[in-house]
């Protein structure tokens, strides 16, 4: 069995909104566990090479996070707030902290697809086309790749 898919990422034409959508091979509750469990969520988010450092995680909903991604002595923070927190979805803020206005609305979705697998369906709605372009410009498509290339491994070794 393949163990995933490349992940989909798609800019709405009509509202400033990426969505994103990957196959993997765990479980619904795998997945939510990953994005929920700040050790494991540590060891897979964004591009190879970045040591992440979680400074807070409170995930429950009207809970909140914070970590810090550095490689090569530079350092990029990150923080949110859980708004819903449920085994099936995810609701946070996401703020770059060199970018304190731009706010993005995410919505992360664990669809079942049985034996063993799972899709997650994820988008972001940002303040501006401007401002998703922005986003897309950034390297976000090699950190989510390398990053979900992370955690599958994770749900292969056991880890997970």
């Amino acid at each position: 069995m393949t163990s995933s898919t490349a992940a989909r990422i798609e800019a709405d034409p009509t509202v400033p909104i990426i969505r994103i959508v990957r196959d993997f091979a765990a479980t619904p509750a795998q997945l939510f566990r990953a994005h929920t469990d700040p050790d494991l969520f540590r060891q897979w988010v964004g591009p190879n090479g970045m040591d992440t450092r979680i400074l807070h995680w409170d995930a429950r909903s009207g809970g909140s996070w914070r970590y810090v991604a550095g490689r090569d002595g530079a350092e990029f923070g990150f923080h949110g707030t859980f708004h819903d927190v449920r085994p099936d979805r995810i609701v946070q803020t996401f703020t770059f902290d060199g970018d304190p206005d731009g706010v993005a609305l995410e919505t992360l979705t664990f669809e079942d697809l049985g034996d063993g697998r799972t899709r997650l369906h994820a988008q972001s709605l940002v303040e501006s086309f401007e401002s998703r372009d922005a986003w897309l410009r950034s390297g976000m498509e090699t950190g989510i790749a390398e990053g979900y290339a992370k955690l599958d491994r994770l749900v292969a070794d056991g880890s997970l």
